[in-house]
């Protein structure tokens, strides 16, 4: 691990980030200086503002994903080292909005229905049914399903927090069929196997 890297795991443990913003920002570090073949805490303003624009004009990218890039380099020149650098010399791009592509109940349940498996199929309509994110899908543990109050209890999501979801009975009954399926119970506590949930979801774009 070289020092740049060292210092900014460092200070992202300290502010209790996740694993997933750990990444995150250590592969924009790794872009930036393999881009300039040069440590990145050497790079200068203009460096910074070439490669935002390269970002742009040659690798296409959109303008939400270079503001998640821009952010990871904000936090390495201004808070990991400190530079006197201003703000604006890093600004975040304008941001492109979208009006979401919205399906009907009848192409959702096409798409549920053509699951390849059963645990597939488990897994779709928890997504779609709750509005869980990928990560606390993989971590749903048996203990998170509450059928007494009917919800589901998400433990450390985004950004660390706990929160409850309405679980509908639909839902219930497809979490318990999955259950009754396992041919051997989950030591682990994880309803849905999180290694194995993790493999079929590997990312959010894929």
């Amino acid at each position: 691990m070289t020092h740049y890297e060292k210092v900014t795991c460092e200070e992202i443990a300290r502010r209790n980030y996740t694993e997933g913003t750990t990444r995150a920002y250590l592969r924009v570090l790794h872009d930036l200086a393999g881009y300039f073949q040069c440590p990145p805490e050497r790079l200068t303003p203009q460096q910074i503002r070439q490669y935002t624009a390269h970002l742009f004009t040659d690798r296409k990218l959109s303008a939400n994903t270079v503001n998640q890039m821009v952010g990871a380099m904000r936090f390495f020149y201004l808070t990991v080292l400190n530079k006197r650098w201003r703000g604006h010399e890093m600004p975040y791009p304008k941001k492109d909005i979208h009006l979401p592509i919205i399906w009907s109940p009848d192409e959702v349940a096409r798409l549920i229905q053509a699951a390849p498996t059963p645990f597939y199929r488990t897994i779709l309509m928890t997504l779609y049914a709750t509005g869980m994110r990928r990560a606390e899908v993989a971590a749903l543990k048996i203990s998170d399903v509450d059928s007494a109050r009917m919800v589901l209890h998400v433990q450390g999501g985004k950004g660390g927090k706990d929160r409850d979801l309405i679980l509908s009975p639909r839902l219930l009954e497809e979490l318990r069929q999955h259950y009754k399926r396992l041919r051997r119970k989950l030591r682990s506590g994880y309803f849905l196997g999180a290694h194995v949930t993790r493999q079929i979801l590997p990312s959010p774009k894929r």
